[in-house]
């Protein structure tokens, strides 16, 4: 049995075992693959392990041996899912393993974009309180939270912890309703996208990306929000229109914006929300903390061993049967 995984660096920069995935077959592991290394590398392998690798219609097609592609992430866009049926190809992911870690770097970002102690401990750093003529100072306003509404766009496993996190703090947390018609608990009050812009201090994305959310916020929307409002983003970076993004906070339409994905990863120097007004961008790490990375592994190891049993889990494909 041949493994191949093709970016094993993200998952694992070293911090992590690799053991009980190398005992389930010859494992060949690349900290990164090119797409135009994936098929020369996967050649003669039944099983391929990816993260960010995409292993497109071509690829599959080129890859006679493939009977299974595991995808280190929850988001499975990477893979071309419908070849991969064609063929009878298995595609697993793994669903929920970065909830809190996600929740906890969207409750971050609030923070820093509220009370800026990166910001200012950064200040001190560099000399600015030793320089200071007064005991204390601040160079942003600081705001409280206790009071304020927070919009959760998509109240699935993180937006509900990021709700549940927000209400400690005091927030009033509203949301859209879940798309599979789920109810939302009594604490946390229904609106429409369009009323949740409109009347959120902040609002958080926690939905999948879609051809109906690609760009959800746009300059329509941004133009609901208050102009003491903030946006954090912790979900997909082309939910947001970032020209119309950095167009609002560079007006001072909006107090800040917070994103951990963009549209391009890594972004072009040229994105203009790397240098727009009151905007902290942080290079997709939300998920990346040990805890989490070790949840996906045993995930990872656990579908592939399922699958080898003739028991495939978290499948994204249902009809694969190969």
């Amino acid at each position: 049995m041949r493994i191949v995984i093709l970016d094993g660096q993200t998952l694992n920069p070293g911090d992590l075992d690799w053991t009980p995935l190398q005992a389930l077959g010859d494992c060949v592991i690349f900290p990164r693959t090119k797409p135009s290394e994936v098929v020369v590398r996967a050649d003669g392998a039944e099983i391929v392990i990816t993260n960010k690798a995409i292993i497109s219609r071509e690829q599959i097609l080129a890859l006679p041996a493939l009977r299974y592609i595991g995808v280190t992430a929850t988001g499975i866009n990477i893979v071309d899912v419908a070849t991969a049926e064609e063929r009878g190809i298995v595609v697993s992911n793994v669903p929920a393993y970065g909830t809190r870690s996600v929740a906890q770097h969207t409750m971050a970002l609030l923070l820093e974009l509220t009370q800026h102690a990166g910001f200012h401990a950064q200040g001190v750093r560099e000399g600015r309180w030793v320089s200071s003529a007064d005991w204390s100072y601040w160079e942003h306003s600081l705001v409280e939270l206790d009071g304020l509404s927070i919009g959760i766009v998509g109240h699935g496993r993180i937006g509900a912890v990021v709700g549940a996190l927000a209400a400690a703090f005091g927030m009033r947390v509203v949301a859209t309703p879940p798309r599979d018609g789920r109810a939302l608990p009594h604490s946390v009050t229904a609106l429409t996208l369009d009323e949740l812009f409109s009347i959120s201090d902040v609002v958080s994305l926690h939905c999948p990306l879609t051809p109906a959310t690609r760009h959800l916020v746009n300059a329509s929307r941004l133009a609901r929000m208050k102009s003491g409002a903030f946006l954090i983003n912790t979900a997909r970076g082309p939910l947001v229109d970032e020209a119309a993004l950095a167009e609002a906070l560079n007006a001072g339409r909006l107090a800040g914006a917070a994103l951990d994905v963009l549209s391009t990863e890594p972004p072009a120097a040229d994105n203009p929300l790397l240098t727009a007004r009151n905007c902290i961008v942080t290079p997709h790490l939300a998920w990346a903390t040990q805890a989490a990375r070790a949840r996906l592994l045993a995930v990872v190891v656990s579908n592939l061993r399922a699958f080898l049993a003739g028991t495939p889990q978290n499948r994204v494909n249902e009809n694969a049967s190969r």
